[in-house]
């Protein structure tokens, strides 16, 4: 039977309605149930279509869950675009934990359009964490290599903090949540029992044996020795086996996934590689969710040139996920 997909249409006003409705056109075994305003949609649709995109879903078709609310400048975040694009996430989240729906799949928000309409979240990962009671959570990347059979899985050890922060973050016992959250989505999502784990070290050269930066040989190198994973390696050379596994066939896979210790160490290697590929899902919760790897694009909304591939993306590795949790003994 074909999953129910809760989608979200992100901030309406930036390309969120544009990728939905471009990446609903192509056939998919799943039945999509969208969260949004169909007023929006349907005006996307026209937009779209005087532009010359044919490829579209027609809103007509499509079980849309109707949510109205102020007028929406298109390319401009604002409180309106902000309550709006919160309430279609409160209302997927709900259908999801009632079983209504199999996954959810989140269109990209403005955090800022967020803290105008007064929900102060640093992003969708914290609300679905939230509303769903789960105890804790995690940003874990996945791209599939259209040239290999490679699968990048990247997860955040620190997400949306300042730069200056993340060494008073990242202590052993953040390392040693993460990587147990990491191991348990591994053989839980994806049926990697004994994973080849690699982490990340804090600073440039691993420390190199603690002239820059003391963390790797004050504790991070015994603590992942203690949990038989690879590092801390050298956070500029670390990606290379996966960038050569990603393009090369014949290249050796040397890592099941990667952990880096903060943002942009994880996601700068992640966007190189996979831009159209990567999608960002939210594991530690007690339902499937997934989301592109890419923003509102507020200055190109309404254009008709937002590509849908991380959306397409997202959607077919929310199928993957929900069906490989229906189908697999609970571990």
């Amino acid at each position: 039977m074909n999953p129910k997909l809760a989608i979200t249409l992100g901030d309406p006003a930036g390309i969120g309605p544009e990728v939905v409705l471009k990446a609903l056109a192509q056939p998919r075994p799943y039945q999509p149930v969208i969260f949004g305003t169909r007023e929006i949609l349907e005006e996307t649709w026209i937009s779209l279509r005087r532009l010359g995109v044919q490829d579209l879903a027609d809103p007509a078709a499509l079980d849309i869950r109707d949510i109205s609310g102020g007028k929406i400048l298109q390319g401009v975040a604002t409180a309106e675009s902000g309550a709006l694009s919160f309430a279609y996430l409160q209302a997927a989240i709900a259908a999801t934990l009632s079983g209504e729906c199999q996954a959810i799949i989140t269109a990209p928000i403005a955090k800022n359009a967020w803290h105008k309409a007064g929900h102060f979240y640093p992003g969708q990962t914290e609300v679905l964490t939230e509303l769903s009671g789960a105890k804790r959570s995690g940003m874990l990347f996945v791209a599939h290599s259209p040239q290999t059979n490679f699968v990048l899985r990247v997860l955040l050890a620190t997400t949306h903090i300042p730069l200056s922060q993340v060494p008073k973050v990242v202590n052993a016992e953040r390392i040693v949540d993460r990587l147990a959250l990491l191991r348990h989505s591994l053989s839980a999502d994806f049926g990697i029992r004994t994973p080849r784990i690699a982490v990340a070290g804090l600073n440039p050269h691993s420390g190199e044996e603690g002239q820059i930066g003391t963390e790797e040989s004050d504790w991070l190198t015994a603590l992942l020795v203690e949990q038989q994973v690879s590092g801390p390696l050298a956070p500029d050379t670390m990606w290379l086996p996966a960038a050569r596994a990603w393009q090369d066939p014949e290249s050796p896979i040397a890592c099941d996934a990667y952990l880096a210790l903060y943002h942009d160490q994880g996601l700068i290697p992640v966007k190189m590689l996979a831009f159209d590929q990567a999608v960002n899902t939210t594991i530690g919760l007690p339902i499937v969710r997934t989301s592109p790897d890419h923003g509102t694009a507020f200055d190109i909304a309404g254009r008709g040139i937002a590509r849908s591939a991380s959306m397409v993306a997202a959607i077919d590795l929310a199928i993957s996920l929900a069906s490989y949790r229906n189908l697999s003994p609970k571990i």
